[in-house]
């Protein structure tokens, strides 16, 4: 019988002592990590295979993370959870608007680095629940000139393929199952597994707005995704300008 393979992590920051540290705890817990300390050795990594989820530091020396999130961004959806020593809520914004899947400041538990990575893995692997248990969610998802196919998680657009995170995916595929229906931020929250946030955290309407950017002709005023003030979000399939 051929044995599972192991999720494979990528570590990169620049402190040795928090490599070692994060790298043997990870590896005790089921994980195939290796770890590098700036971008340059990140693309010397990369170049041997993309890892399944990647822990990426805010303030490295020379390219710092953001820099790099926008570089992977480009090529890949893998899962990248942020850190930094810094916990303003800026850099957490920041980080998130230019496409990290989770951020945690520094210092930190390795256990929480954990929890969030298996819930960063999983989300790579689900699919949210239909709204009622008997209505199984179909195959494809169609909405406009859009289809979303749950089982290869992709969207295309006129058969044209346009990529997602992760968490974007999640995101979409939870309005899909859920059209016409206002849904809260905390509901949001909720129906994306593996968050756990507090009452002021702004990463859903952050991820709402990286998905306006990719399904919208005009983001700034959206068809599809549409905000309810005081109440969350509207999905609407066939996107209705407010007032149509």
């Amino acid at each position: 019988m051929a044995t599972p393979e192991l999720p494979r992590i990528l570590i990169v920051d620049d402190d040795p002592a928090l490599r070692e540290l994060l790298s043997t705890y990870l590896v005790a817990n089921g994980f195939d990590v290796a770890a590098v300390g700036d971008g340059t050795a990140m693309r010397a990594a990369l170049a041997e295979g993309m890892p399944d989820a990647m822990v990426l530091d805010l303030m490295l020396p020379g390219e710092d993370g953001l820099a790099l999130t926008r570089l992977l961004r480009a090529q890949s959806t893998v899962p990248i959870l942020m850190l930094s020593a810094r916990g303003e809520e800026v850099d957490r914004v920041i980080g998130l608007e230019v496409g990290a899947d989770d951020y945690l400041a520094k210092p930190f538990g390795p256990r929480e680095l954990l929890a969030r990575l298996r819930a960063l893995l999983r989300r790579g692997q689900s699919v949210p629940a239909a709204p009622t248990a008997d209505a199984a969610p179909q195959a494809q998802q169609k909405f406009g000139p859009f289809s979303l196919d749950l089982a290869s998680r992709r969207l295309l657009k006129d058969g044209v393929e346009i990529r997602l995170t992760g968490a974007e995916f999640d995101l979409l595929a939870a309005f899909l199952a859920r059209p016409n229906r206002v849904l809260s931020r905390d509901t949001l929250v909720d129906l994306l597994k593996g968050y756990d946030r507090d009452p002021f955290d702004r990463s859903i309407d952050i991820r709402v707005t990286r998905l306006r950017r990719k399904i919208e002709a005009d983001p700034s005023a959206p068809a599809y995704i549409r905000t309810v003030r005081g109440e969350g979000y509207l999905f609407t399939p066939r996107g209705d300008q407010p007032g149509s």
